[in-house]
């Protein structure tokens, strides 16, 4: 969940100004340079650009709202006329009370949870009255890499923000870390965006020049070297996977088809005493019925590689899943409580029927 954050104003000091034209540079000869320095509106495609960017913001912000859980603060996108708003899982994840404030203001409204999916970090929360306008999601399938895209959203609080980047690449499987009562994700198809991605804007939008949201800005890069984040590295999860899950959460509360791929267990990560690095996952709970269950997997053992990939982590494990589909066959090779190691082939179930 993204954590409140006290933001700073800093003044920029203008330091060694140069001057041209004399070292004293009085105010009959820093004229000119002044006029010359003045800036001159845009024209041609820069006008026109910038025009669009200014319709885009108009339409879509005030479907943009803000998030405030009295833990935390994130941002939602209004999904429909019913009042209904989509947002990350992690945002409201544990949340007791849940308030929504509008990107144009006013009192905050109640809101209840509808429903979440951990594993894509998408969730529903619904405000009464249905007041609030809806944005259009877009069809992230066909977004390319070097699109135009925007992120709005309430980074640290900034309600109503609105920063611009392009698609940096697509198709990433990115996983989050556990935090607090949320269990962590790993999200398939993910975009990758050079539009900056604060604490905060955690649920927004991202939105092409369409005027359309082609995806859900979910989390940024870390830099380990740097301790923090990393700049310009953000991913958001796909619209087309918001379209699937949002839907089944409305109607049920819950997922029941969700397209991705399941062994049919529930793991544990394993840590190596000796090095203190993880080695693989141990299966504490074999589904029944599930793919790992017939193709022999019993509880105990280990799971070593899933098609030639070392799994030393659940968060390894996760990774090669969400790049299969349910009904794959794969190689799944295990370790026995006695030592002994065998490749069985596994028919992958669906999450999270499957386990």
């Amino acid at each position: 969940m993204d954590r409140k954050a006290k933001v700073r104003t800093a003044a920029a000091a203008l330091a060694g100004a140069l001057l041209l034209g004399g070292c004293a540079g009085d105010a009959e000869n820093a004229a000119p340079a002044a006029r010359r320095s003045t800036p001159v509106p845009a024209g041609g495609a820069a006008a026109e650009l910038q025009q669009r960017y200014e319709e885009i913001v108009d339409a879509v912000l005030p479907s943009v709202v803000k998030i405030d859980t009295g833990e935390g603060e994130g941002s939602g996108v209004v999904y429909d006329g019913n009042g209904h708003i989509v947002t990350n899982a992690h945002v409201v994840a544990g949340a007791e009370e849940i308030e929504v404030t509008a990107a144009s203001g006013g009192a905050p409204l109640k809101a209840s949870l509808v429903g979440a999916f951990a594993a894509d970090d998408l969730a529903v929360v619904k405000v009464p009255g249905g007041k609030l306008r809806a944005a259009a999601f877009d069809d992230s399938g066909k977004a390319r890499v070097g699109q135009i895209v925007l992120a709005m959203g309430n980074p640290l609080g900034l309600s109503g923000s609105v920063t611009n980047g392009i698609v940096s690449a697509l198709n990433r499987t990115v996983s989050t870390q556990r935090q607090g009562a949320f269990p962590g994700s790993t999200i398939a198809e993910a975009i990758q965006t050079s539009a900056p991605i604060n604490p905060g804007n955690s649920g927004g939008a991202l939105v092409t020049l369409s005027g359309k949201v082609v995806g859900i800005p979910t989390a940024a890069a870390s830099d380990p070297g740097m301790g923090g984040a990393a700049t310009g590295i953000g991913f958001a999860t796909p619209s087309n996977t918001v379209k699937r899950i949002v839907p089944q959460l409305i109607e049920n509360g819950e997922v029941t088809q969700s397209g991705r791929a399941a062994l049919g267990v529930v793991v544990r990560t394993i840590i190596d005493p000796q090095s203190g690095r993880e080695s693989a996952v141990a299966v504490a709970e074999v589904t029944r019925g599930g793919g790992a269950a017939k193709a022999g997997i019993r509880e105990g053992d280990l799971i070593l590689s899933v098609n030639g990939t070392a799994t030393p982590s659940q968060t390894a494990l996760s990774t090669v899943l969400a790049e299969l589909k349910p009904g794959d066959t794969v190689k799944v090779r295990t370790q026995s409580p006695d030592g002994s190691k065998k490749e069985v082939d596994v028919t992958l179930g669906e999450l999270p029927d499957a386990g």
